[in-house]
Formats: C-alpha cells, structure tokens, sequence
C-alpha cells in the first residue's frame, strides 16, 4: 500500500458522521453527573490526561476535547486518575470509539524530576500545586489500565510524552535506552507532533467502522507491523548518512527479511574484516526503478543495535531529525524485536484559516468547577497571555520544541488574536488590563518563514539561524508590529507585555521592531538567552555567537533611553551542556563579571527524549555532522561534581561557591583569578555563612521528603510556584539543584 496521502482536508471541513452537535458544553464532562446533565449515555472519545483539566487553548487535551466535539463527537475527560487500578479509567463508561491517552503538557519524568533527578516538591499542572498525582511514564501507566478496564477499546496515543519517546531514546533517569513508548505502552497508534489533523482522522474513520490497524497512512503517526509492504522502497539509513563500517563480519542494516541479503552476509568471514567501507554500499538490500519518496520507508539501525552502540543512536538521532521537513521527509520504521515500528512523515502544517479556527473554538478558559478555589501554578501564568503561534525554525539541540511543533512557524491571523483578547478582558476572572503576553515557542517568529515555498519544501537544514540567518529567511517583523499596535488600541486593555523567550539574532534585523518592543512591551525586564558566550558549547547549542547578543543589547539600551525608561536584560544560560569545558564556565564566568551580571537562576542542561544535545550526551559524539567510530568525539559533564562545578561558576558570587571554585582555578593553572580586587573572579577570604539556603532547597526535595518549596526555574519554561510549604532547613552539598 502506497503512502501517497491525500491533500489535508481543512480541519473546519470533515463531515459529521456522528449524533447531531448541539452546541458546546460548558466543560468537557468529567463525571457520570455531568454526562447525565448534557443527556449522554455514553461518550464517543475519553481523554485521559495526566494534567489537571483546564479549559484553555494553552493545555493540549483541552484543545484536542473541544476540536472532536466541534466534530460532533462526545467528549468525556478523566483527569489525573489514580494510576494504581482500573477504577477510576471506567468512570464515565465505556468509550464507543477510543480512548486517547496524554501524559499532559509535559513529558511526566521531567515534570518530577530535577536535572539532578531530585524529586520536585510541587507540580504546575496541578491544582494545588500538589506533587505526586501522575506517576513516572505516565503515558505507560494509564495504556495498561485503559486496556484493563475496557480490552477491545482502542487506545490513541499522543502528548509531548509520546511525540519525544516515539522512537528507541536515551532515558537520562534510567540511563540507558529504551524502546519506543508505543512498544511498552501497547497502544494501537502513537500520534506525534500537532495532533489536530490525525485525531481527527482516526475519530472519523473509527466513527464509519474502520479497524485502527488498517491506519496506515495517516502523516504523525506510528503503528507497528510485522513487515515492510512489497510496494514499498526500503532505503537503509546508513546510505542516507552513512556511519562507516560497524560490523566486521553482518551489516547490521540488513534487512533481515531479504533472505538473500541475510545469506551474503552470514557468508562473509573473518577475511572480510579488512575489506574497506565502500564494500559494504555493494550490496543493494532491494531494487526499484523509480525512486518515489512517498513510498520509500527508511531502516534505521534496531532497537537492539542503538541500544548497545552509543554511535549507532546518535546515527539514528542525526537520521531522524533530516527527515523533520513535512516537504520531504520520508517515513522511517525500527525493528525492535520481531516487530517493526513505523512512522509516517510528520503532518502538514495547520494554515492560518485553521490556526484560527482552532483557537476560536469555545474554551471556557479556566480550570474545570471540581477543584474550587485551588490554585493551579501552569493556568496562573498563562491565563491572560495568547499564543499567537506554533512551531520553531532555530533548532536549538536542547530544545524539543522543534521536535513536537516542527520548524515551519504556523501562524494566527491578526483578526483571530484580537478577538482572543476581548474574550480575555470579558471573560476570564481577575482581568486588571494588563495581557501578560503575546507570544509562543519564540516572540518574535510570528508570521517569518521562507521566501520560496519550493525551497522550503526541499530543505533538509536543522536550522535557519544557524550558523547565521539564512539568506531565504524572511525577517520582517512588519506583521508582529501592526499586531503589537492593534491590541494597544482595544478598549480595556491597557498594557500588553512580551513574556515569550526574544530570538534576538532575529530581531536586530528589525530596528523598528526592537524600537516597538522595548517602548511600549517590555514590563522592566525582558529576558533571553544567550546560553553561553564561548563557541565550543555555541556549536553544540546551535546558538548564535556572543556578539549577537551584544548587537541587541545596545539596540536595547538605546530605544529603552529614548523612551526615558529603566529596564534590564536578563540573559540565560545553560551549565554542563555537551561540548563545555570547565574553561569554556570559567570565561563565561569572567564575562558575566565584567558585565555586571549576577545570576540568580541557573539551569543544568537536562537531557530530554530525542533532543539532538540527548545523543551527543548519551554517545559522545555530534549528530550535527556525519556520525563514525572514528569522528570527533564531545565532551560530556556527566559527574556530579564536575556538574557542581559548572553551576558553581555561573554563580561566582555565591560565597558558599566559593571554596569549590578556589579549588578548581588552582587545578586550572588560574590561581591569578583569585584574590581581593575587582579585577578578581573570587576573593582569597571566606565569610561566615549564616542562614544560607542552597537553591535546591526553593525548588526540590530529596526523595521520599515531604517538604515543599518554590521553584525559581524560568529558562525551562515552568512557571513560579507556591506551595505553601515551609522551607526546608536541610544544607549543604547534598541537597544542592539547578535554580
């Protein structure tokens, strides 16, 4: 069967092959009560998600409940199930078509756990602010029990959790590499990316009694087959980038089906060791006469061969992220096991008509009447801020985003934005005037993207800012501007603030911009990150230099003096990431001390799922380049004292740092950087230290400790949070984490 997908219907325009839609409920139901008040006996979808249910277009769950009851489909929602039996899963009854399963808005390993793998006091998705209401791998969890609870139901599923685990991964909490989440969760189908155009598709089809099996063709999606079909192409990875020679004896690419390729291959002996690599490309696994890319599926090395060969997953990492591009990326499957997993192409974007349309569709935009006055710390930021839109073309290696959203930026119109706005001011509990931001993924890529369409739909680069803008990439922020301009003029609102992270190499480009932003945007403080300022780890980042940075910072000094204003920069900056050396810290260091700049909040690079810097981590080597046993090798901060050290120098000032980094500059050869004048990066002396409170104290605990805090954390995105809890009074180095 081909893979040649029909052109994507417009979200807006499915037929309804179910009961007649009478009109949107107030909240999706979340009880047998509710269902009762709406007049269901049953639903067609439950939603299982691991966040509290929120009613707002920034929680993904709640923006895939209310596009399949637009659809005309019954929509019920169980939120944050005790994961421990199949009790509450059976809650509203059996769902007619699926149950779609999500571990909420964020992978729920990082939602738990530090980048030291401390345990958070505290969970923003919660109400409450509660820890300890999703497990570990939720999405693992609540498959089996949806299965438990209802065995021939089919369970969808989909959440930046499986988008990021879809593929055989490194697991930084268990250290090792485990098999695609679709394989241990049993699920029928794994959705990945944008969700909206496949859950729509498989709703409809399952509604006109299709098996979820014959779901073959679906962009965003993975399924496991036995084998590869016969009219399809089966190109191996290593001629897509090839990674030399890394068997002596059996290709590991061969296909094992092809029992004449398996034959010349058990025939080679111990004589073949010398052979040279080219030797390998001889043998052709299978013959076509036309290669057609809507049917060609690319082999990547198994889940057995990436999981005991560092190199071979960064291979398959850099593999994986050239076929990204919904223009030209073709499908690619894994063998785990006796099975294949299959992924289709990632989905087309979503067009500025259906931007709109989703987010235009009946959000009651606060949190679900069940948990009363509790408040939850994720809603609190965001309630008054509008995602104007998706997606995110600088492919920072740390950052899923792209991986989840994809690079080609999605856009709402003006009109669509606007009219959010007003909801907000009439709608939403506690508006003062103030919109909290306008932004997404990046402030300022609103509506940029590449000159040629047919250029786009071709290119294969990780980035279009990287190592410099692309001389294809539209930079004009004119639309972002008369954007800015039009929500100042509406009545009621009285200030509308920039909290999205600047992608300042960007915006340099745009003087007006910058002149629009830093007059009427910023609310004293605007921040964005650098990551570093020396080019080893830059490169790995795939962040633009320092002097970028030093280009905006006068830009915005100067419009901020012209405005007769007093506001700051707050730059971030990651430690430990994979290429920074402890001189690569300590120039950082001296840089932010000839600066002036003291850091109270430092992040640790965190190894997240499928993130490019996750391989370089795991394997040692750069997925940016063509990956060998033989390529230049990355350094990695894997220890725990060498990961100190690195916090420990971007914050040069803390006095408790102080002892640590005297003794790493003496190790250094750098004794000079020590001593009692401002030229110094540390003084000789060590004060007395009373009261102190290490950071890890405001955001973590140790396991199985019951003391809460609050989380300083910005750089990854999660918002403050209060707890309530006292302080814990536990010091020292044990109980140190990023802030």
């Amino acid at each position: 069967m081909a893979l040649s997908m029909p052109a994507a219907r417009p979200l807006f325009d499915h037929p309804r092959y179910w009961a007649e839609c009478f009109g949107p409920a107030p909240f999706l139901p979340m009880s047998r009560a509710e269902m009762d008040q709406l007049g269901w006996d049953s639903c067609d979808i439950i939603i299982v998600t691991g966040d509290s249910y929120v009613d707002h277009p920034s929680f993904g769950m709640a923006i895939i409940g209310r596009l399949l009851e637009a659809q005309g489909f019954r929509v019920g929602m169980i939120s944050q199930p005790d994961w421990r039996s199949k009790d509450d899963f059976m809650q509203l009854g059996k769902p007619n078509l699926f149950f779609g399963v999500a571990a909420g808005n964020m992978d729920s390993m990082i939602n738990r756990y530090t980048a030291d793998r401390k345990i958070r006091s505290d969970d923003a998705y919660t109400a409450g602010g509660k820890a300890g209401k999703r497990p570990d791998r939720a999405s693992l969890s609540y498959c089996q029990r949806c299965r438990e609870a209802y065995k021939d139901v089919p369970v969808v599923l989909g959440g930046i959790e499986a988008s990021l685990r879809r593929i055989a991964h490194y697991d930084y909490w268990q250290d090792k590499v485990r098999p695609s989440l679709l394989i241990n969760t049993k699920a029928d189908i794994l959705i990945y990316g944008n969700a909206e155009r496949a859950v729509v598709e498989v709703a409809h089809r399952l509604s006109r009694g299709e098996s979820v099996t014959s779901m073959t063709d679906i962009r965003g999606t993975a399924f496991i087959r036995k084998d590869t079909p016969e009219s399809w192409f089966e190109l191996d990875s290593s001629r897509v980038d090839r990674p030399g020679r890394v068997d002596k004896i059996i290709n590991p690419y061969v296909n094992t089906q092809d029992t004449a390729a398996c034959a010349v291959e058990q025939g080679k002996g111990e004589g073949a060791e010398a052979a040279a690599d080219s030797e390998v490309q001889v043998v052709e696994l299978l013959h076509h006469p036309r290669l057609e890319r809507d049917r060609t599926v690319i082999r990547l090395p198994s889940y057995e061969k990436v999981r005991n060969d560092p190199v071979l997953y960064a291979h398959a990492n850099r593999v994986l992220h050239l076929e990204t591009n919904p223009g030209n990326a073709r499908a690619l499957v894994q063998r785990h096991g006796e099975r294949d997993v299959w992924f289709n192409p990632p989905p087309i974007p979503l067009s500025t008509e259906e931007m709109d349309y989703v987010f235009g569709l009946p959000f009651a935009r606060i949190p679900h009447p069940a948990y009363g006055d509790a408040k939850i710390p994720a809603y609190d930021m965001i309630r008054f801020s509008v995602n104007i839109m998706r997606g995110c073309f600088g492919g920072c290696t740390f950052c899923s985003i792209t991986e989840h959203e994809g690079r080609i930026i999605q856009s709402r119109s003006h009109e669509s934005i606007l009219n959010e706005i007003e909801e907000i001011r009439d709608k939403v509990p506690g508006y003062t005037g103030t919109i909290s931001d306008l932004g997404g993924p990046t402030a300022n890529m609103y509506r940029l993207a590449c000159k040629s369409p047919e250029i786009e739909a071709s290119c294969r680069k990780p980035s279009c800012v990287w190592p410099g803008v692309c001389d294809n990439l539209n930079t004009d922020h004119s639309s972002l501007v008369g954007l800015y301009r039009k929500a100042r003029e509406l009545p009621g609102v009285k200030r509308i603030l920039i909290a999205s992270g600047l992608r300042y190499d960007l915006a340099v480009r745009s003087p007006e911009y910058v002149k629009e932003l830093v007059t009427h945007h910023v609310g004293g403080y605007l921040k964005i990150a650098p990551e570093h300022t020396e080019d080893g780890p830059l490169s790995k980042m795939m962040k633009p230099g320092i002097g970028s940075y030093d280009a905006f910072k006068k830009m915005f000094e100067k419009f901020s003096r012209e405005a007769g204003k007093e506001q700051y920069l707050i730059p971030y900056f990651i430690a430990a990431h994979p290429g920074t050396t402890d001189e690569d810290m300590m120039n950082l260091a001296l840089w932010l001390k000839r600066s002036g700049l003291r850091a109270d909040q430092v992040q640790a690079f965190y190894p997240s799922p499928m993130a490019t810097a996750t391989a370089m981590y795991h394997s040692g080597k750069n997925p940016l380049r063509k990956v060998g046993y033989k390529t230049e090798d990355v350094g990695i901060v894997k220890g725990e004292k060498q990961r100190r050290l690195h916090k420990a120098f971007l914050r040069y000032h803390d006095a408790n740092n102080w002892p640590m980094l005297r003794e790493a500059l003496k190790d250094m050869g750098r004794s000079d950087l020590i001593g009692n004048s401002k030229q110094h990066l540390i003084p000789t002396f060590q004060p007395a230290i009373d009261g102190y409170q290490t950071a890890r104290n405001k955001q973590s605990t140790q396991a199985g400790s019951k003391k809460g805090g609050r989380i300083l954390t910005q750089h990854t995105g999660l918002p403050p949070r209060e707890t309530g809890a006292g302080k814990s009074k536990r010091r020292g180095p044990g109980n140190r984490a990023p802030s």
